[in-house]
């Protein structure tokens, strides 16, 4: 009788309600979790993510890529605390890495008064654009098609735009690039290997002749693959086969002289 009373007393039903409250515990915590995840102070992200990116950019991964940083910090209003340096929109500053409008104004006038007949003749222009500011060397006064040498007197003009480059001391990088149309002779087999061996051609005046700072500058060929115009008219083909050099504002310019 004793045992048959002690399995009676013994005997729950209810014993699940214990695991099924510290389900619905848990299960109530890992939601909360989530919600404040999704609510999470933002301009910390905002901090960490800035950062990160000077880290990179330290290491040269985001040299000459402005729009990363621009999306790194989207949304952020205008002279924000938590804003990159350098990305103010006021009218002193330029979009091309932070380098002031007065110093671009100023280098590109004497550029313009060195190179004056080669901007006349489109053999040279001059722009600026996100990667920063071009100095574009058209095909028409430097190469002829399909090769990589130098015509007569190119290294002459390469020399004289190398000249006030470095009165700025500026880090450049020297970009080939060629057209959508295929290429296959005894020197090149590939579009990727004209515009390589084009801005080496390049590089070597701007460091052996005219001596600039050889750790200032470097070189990318990148073919047909980044077009500034269609290359479906013989025009934008011609547009297209060209080498940049293009001034990545590593180093502030001087202050503009006016007359």
């Amino acid at each position: 009788m004793r045992r048959k009373r002690y399995v009676e007393e013994s005997a729950s039903h209810d014993r699940w309600l214990i695991s099924y409250a510290d389900f619905i515990t848990l299960l109530f915590a890992f939601f909360v979790v989530l919600f404040a995840s999704a609510y999470r102070d933002k301009h910390a992200i905002i901090r960490v993510s800035h950062a990160i990116h000077n880290g990179f950019e330290t290491l040269g991964v985001f040299a000459g890529g402005s729009d990363k940083a621009a999306i790194a910090y989207a949304g952020l209003p205008v002279n924000s605390p938590d804003a990159p340096p350098g990305r103010e929109t006021s009218p002193g500053n330029s979009a091309a890495q932070g380098i002031p409008t007065a110093d671009l104004l100023e280098l590109r006038r004497q550029l313009e008064a060195a190179m004056g007949a080669e901007l006349k003749s489109h053999e040279i222009e001059i722009s600026v654009t996100p990667e920063g500011f071009v100095v574009s060397l058209k095909e028409l006064g430097f190469f002829d098609s399909g090769q990589a040498e130098l015509l007569p007197g190119a290294a002459e003009k390469i020399k004289r735009i190398a000249k006030i480059l470095m009165q700025h001391d500026l880090e450049l990088r020297v970009e080939g690039h060629s057209d959508n149309q295929p290429i296959h002779n005894q020197q090149f087999r590939s579009n990727w290997e004209l515009s390589t061996a084009r801005a080496m051609a390049v590089l070597l005046p701007l460091v052996d002749n005219a001596g600039y700072d050889p750790r200032k500058i470097s070189v990318a060929g990148y073919g047909q693959y980044r077009p500034v115009a269609s290359d479906a008219t013989p025009e934008g083909r011609r547009m297209n086969r060209r080498v940049d050099l293009v001034v990545l504002g590593a180093a502030p310019l001087k202050a503009a002289v006016h007359p």
